[in-house]
């Protein structure tokens, strides 16, 4: 088995069927040490490393052909130049996709196609460096940026196979005054790496201009004021993905992100031509066809709360592929870690509708899926039951309204 024993934090996981997760950053050195996923030995292996096995219910069949999620593709092009019934019938489409599955896709968004390419070379650069330079930026215990192997610092069975490069944006600095992304990139990868940082600084000044028309478009789609979500999330907290999974022989046997709901509020992801996302809707599980000209969008557990349950977060998950090897870019959207997630009060009015959850801040819910579970279908059931055990929130929280 080629892998490698990491000096870094220990970690455990619960006996327990459930996904709660026992993370011990501050474990002795006597301690299991996490492994390394070195894909260039992994690839030349018949056998799968059990630490990459999947429970069979997770799994795809390779030869199983799924049928396209057909989801709708939104033209933004008529909702930028301000043609009013154009944007109707584009919140129109995102409601329509929003109540029953969550995953739309978005075009003639305005991102530059070059900017885009760029942005996938250095992805190359950053994931072509040797091991032993990747793991000098790996992400440090209980946090969420650098470099990632398999997650194998957060956990021991069910890895993903792949690899990640992760770092903030925060909706709230001056960008001209203060590029964060580049900084983070010269102080983490050195001066080599400036321009991968003023790349991604100007990808993710994209994608938050992004987000906050597609912002626009949800408020419009719920009949609500149709800046109030703009507004809110105009400081929002982000984070940028980079996502490379290797080829692997036995792709049926491992997923390359296993099956989850995203705890965050929105995810805008561009994905390369190989293909690989899957979503469960109606019953089954179906294929995210790749557009390259097109990112696909999709409502996460927050916004699912903040629509009170009237959108839908749902299941996803990558499989990985034998012979190629696949890329993403992903762009997770949150509220400023302070601000308190309540659905819009015009959409609870209008609807005469009981709170289904009570108000709670993003961190309260990033600091749930960092130190105490594993991100899954449940995640956001299972934070209320630990917020609101742990918390004792007021009862106006539930109040019906």
């Amino acid at each position: 088995m080629s892998l490698i024993m990491a000096d870094s934090i220990s970690i455990s996981i619960s006996s327990s069927p459930s996904s709660t997760l026992l993370l011990n950053p501050n474990a002795s050195p006597s301690s299991p040490q996490p492994l390394v996923f070195d894909s260039s030995l992994l690839q030349d292996q018949q056998t799968l490393p059990k630490e990459f096995l999947w429970p069979n219910n997770d799994l795809t069949r390779s030869e199983q052909q799924l049928e396209d999620l057909n989801e709708p593709i939104v033209d933004l092009g008529g909702f930028v130049s301000g043609d009013v019934s154009a944007a109707a019938r584009a919140a129109e489409l995102v409601r329509a996709a929003c109540l029953s599955h969550g995953f739309f896709q978005v075009t003639n968004h305005g991102v530059c196609p070059e900017l885009i390419e760029a942005a996938y070379r250095e992805v190359d650069r950053i994931f072509e460096l040797p091991i032993s330079r990747k793991l000098s930026m790996r992400r440090k215990p209980g946090g969420v940026i650098g470099y990632s192997g398999a997650h194998a610092d957060r956990y021991s069975a069910k890895l993903p196979w792949k690899e990640t490069f992760s770092f903030r944006f925060s909706g709230a600095d001056n960008v001209k005054e203060k590029p964060t992304v580049v900084e983070y990139f010269k102080s983490v990868l050195g001066e080599d790496f400036q321009y991968s940082g003023r790349v991604y600084q100007r990808y993710c000044e994209a994608m938050k201009e992004l987000s906050l028309m597609i912002m626009e478009l949800l408020a419009m789609s719920l009949g609500v004021d149709r800046f109030h979500l703009r507004e809110f999330f105009e400081d929002s907290s982000s984070i940028m993905r980079c996502n490379l999974y290797p080829p692997c022989r036995n792709e049926g046997l491992t997923m390359g992100t296993g099956p989850h709901c995203d705890p965050t509020s929105l995810t805008i992801l561009h994905q390369d031509q190989v293909g690989g996302l899957q979503v469960f809707a109606y019953g089954r599980w179906q294929a995210v066809k790749p557009r390259h000209n097109a990112f696909v969008v999709n409502i996460g557990d927050t916004f699912m709360a903040m629509s009170n349950g009237l959108y839908k977060s749902c299941l996803h998950r990558a499989v990985v592929n034998r012979e190629r090897e696949r890329k993403s870019l992903v762009y997770f959207v949150s509220p400023r870690e302070d601000k308190v997630v309540r659905p819009p009060p015009d959409l609870l009015l209008r609807e005469g509708a009981i709170r289904q959850y009570p108000d709670f801040t993003w961190s309260d819910l990033f600091n749930f899926t960092q130190s105490h579970y594993r991100a899954d279908v449940a995640t956001l059931e299972s934070f209320f039951e630990w917020f609101l055990s742990s918390n004792k929130p007021s009862k106006s929280n539930m109040a019906m309204t």
